[in-house]
């Protein structure tokens, strides 16, 4: 895999309310990453005709949060204590296909459900897992599952669906390098999930030409 361009290289460390310690009024300082996942259009991607509006995805209420999963175990679920992303991880995840799809040039339009806008086809997609598991190893791997449906907003016809997974061994145990194979977890994840986008609606007989 390509060098990652990370936002999160250089982490804004901020005094924010952290968990209390033994009930005392002290706070920890939060580390906040915030990922900056940038995908190059691919070759295999084609061009299209028609527009595209994406969903909120949903997600679990603890992965639909702006605190850090974590697996020590299998069945038992953390959060990272002193660190935390920028938003929501279904925010990350919107962020990421819309800018790839608006960046690669092979689709008119593409917005967010809530701006208003009408498209030809929706993403609708479910963050099924965003967290760094370590599956009995000693060291973890950030871990991206995604169900993704494309329907056809003029009938309402489910085109395409697809479960994307994508797990990336973390360099140590070291936050900073977990941060990282996330990245990478998330910047493939996005794309095998554009490139679906793209071919699925244009495999639609429906689909504008």
């Amino acid at each position: 895999m390509k060098p990652l361009r990370l936002s999160f290289a250089l982490p804004v460390v901020l005094a924010l309310a952290g968990c209390s310690i033994l009930g005392s009024e002290q706070r920890d300082p939060v580390t906040i990453y915030a990922p900056d996942v940038r995908v190059p259009a691919r070759a295999e991607w084609p061009a299209v005709a028609w527009t595209l509006v994406i969903a909120k995805p949903t997600a679990a209420r603890v992965i639909d949060s702006p605190r850090i999963s974590v697996r020590p175990t299998p069945g038992e679920l953390q959060v990272y204590r002193g660190v935390s992303w920028a938003q929501p991880a279904t925010d990350i995840l919107q962020d990421a296909v819309q800018r790839t799809l608006e960046d690669s040039g092979r689709i008119p339009a593409v917005a967010s459900a809530d701006a208003g806008i009408l498209g030809d086809y929706k993403l609708v997609m479910d963050l099924r897992r965003f967290e760094a598991d370590y599956a009995g190893g000693a060291q973890p791997s950030a871990v991206v599952e995604v169900s993704a449906k494309l329907v056809n907003n003029r009938d309402q016809r489910v085109v395409a669906s697809r479960t994307f997974l994508q797990q990336k061994p973390s360099a140590s145990v070291d936050v900073a390098q977990v941060m990282t194979a996330f990245d990478q977890a998330l910047e493939a994840a996005t794309a095998d999930i554009v490139g679906w986008v793209l071919v699925s609606g244009n495999g639609d007989p429906n689909a504008a030409r």
